[in-house]
This record gives structure tokens, C-alpha cells and sequence, in this order.
């Protein structure tokens, strides 16, 4: 089973989807997450255990290489490509009920707002370590986000910004949630935002990159 789960990590840290996949290249020819995942289930191991001890440690560790420039989005998309793919296998057991997820994540991208590539990264990412991702999409406006809480008590909102003007939709969205529904933790994250900005209009976190919101999570769930 180690053996598995092991190798079923470097897959997802490297970015190896199946065996027809021929990224990365030294791992051309091999089973990739979609075939182990599959393996592992049929010979038994828990789906749990091949999501905290497959999944999730190769997630980090490509979490981390993103952070300290190591990789690029391409590296990581194709990470969380092979992530999919595994979870694909996964998700039925958690209807089941036979594996869990830690907490809930909502995210988009704010009113005004139509980039969605480092929303998704930050998605897929989280959905690597764990969660349950609700994506809200772009262009994404209170009521919205407000409802999506309401319907998932306890979830963390991420709010995602790439432009200057859109900002300011972000410090509203972020005050009506707050409104709305008390308590609910509201992350932040996009190009023109940082710790000062997060503090000013009362966001509860600020990451400038996906690895950092895994870890608010992390504590939010632990």
C-alpha cells in the first residue's frame, strides 16, 4: 500500500496523468494518478488514506515549489490535471460518506473581474489538500457569494482580484459578507492586493499565492 500511495504522490507532484501521458518525460510510459488510483482502490486501500497520504503530500509539494519559484503555472496545472483525475475516482466515496473532506472553500473572482486563472489554480489546489471547492466562477457579486454561504455553513469565501478597479468591489463584497453572515472567514488574494488592502476593508487573510490559503485552511479546520 505505501508503495502506492507513495508513487501515487510523485504523480500528482510531477504532473503525470495516466499512462498514455507522455509529462513528464522521464515518466513516459508509466501509470500515472489515473491508474494507481484506480489500483489502489481495487486492492483495497481506504479512500481516505489515498487522498491524505496520495493526494495531498504531492499537492504540497507542489504548493511549496510554486511558492519559491521552483515551478510555473504550467507545472502546476498539470499537477492539478493528475489531481483530478485521481479525485474522479474518489468522489463517489465521498457521497458515500466513506471518505470525508476537511471543510468547505468558496471561491471567485470578483464583480467586474472576468480572470479566472489564478481563482482556478488556488481551486484546484485546495481541492488537492482536502476540501470541498465550491467555484462561484467570475464576475461573482454579494448576493452571490452571501447565498453560497448561507447554503455551507462554516465555509471559507476566497475573494480573487486581478485588476486595480475591481478592488473596490472586492472591499464591498468582502464588507457584505461580513454583514450577511457573521463569522464567515473571508481570504484574499490577485495582483493588486496585499496584507495592508486585507486589513483595510476586513478580510480575515491575505496569501499571495495558493499554498498560503491551503494553510489558513489548514488552521481553520485543523
Amino acid at each position: 500500500m505505501n508503495e502506492l500511495l507513495t508513487k501515487l504522490s510523485e504523480c500528482i507532484e510531477f504532473g503525470k496523468i495516466n499512462m498514455a501521458s507522455p509529462y513528464p518525460p522521464n515518466m513516459k510510459g508509466q501509470e500515472g494518478a489515473d491508474e494507481i488510483t484506480r489500483k489502489a482502490l481495487e486492492e483495497g486501500v481506504n479512500p481516505q488514506d489515498i487522498l491524505s497520504l496520495g493526494l495531498m503530500p504531492g499537492m504540497e509539494r507542489i504548493g511549496v515549489k510554486f511558492r519559491e519559484n521552483k515551478v510555473f503555472v504550467p507545472q502546476v496545472l498539470m499537477s492539478a490535471k493528475a489531481m483530478s483525475t485521481a479525485m474522479l475516482h474518489l468522489k463517489p466515496h465521498f457521497l458515500s460518506g466513506a471518505a470525508k473532506q476537511k471543510g468547505t472553500f468558496i471561491i471567485g473572482t470578483v464583480l467586474g473581474d472576468l480572470h479566472d486563472i489564478g481563482k482556478n489554480l488556488v481551486g484546484m489546489m485546495v481541492e488537492g489538500n482536502g476540501y470541498k471547492v465550491i467555484d462561484l466562477g467570475t464576475d461573482v457579486n454579494s448576493e452571490k457569494f452571501i447565498d453560497a454561504a448561507k447554503e455551507n455553513p462554516d465555509a471559507v469565501i476566497g475573494l480573487s482580484a486581478l485588476l486595480t478597479t475591481t478592488m473596490v468591489n472586492m472591499e464591498k463584497i468582502a464588507r457584505d459578507i461580513k454583514e450577511a453572515v457573521p463569522g464567515t472567514l473571508v481570504t484574499i488574494g490577485g495582483a493588486p492586493v496585499n496584507n495592508d488592502f486585507c486589513a483595510r476593508i476586513g478580510a480575515d487573510h491575505y496569501s499571495p499565492d495558493p499554498q498560503g490559503v491551503v494553510e489558513f485552511l489548514n488552521t481553520k479546520f485543523a
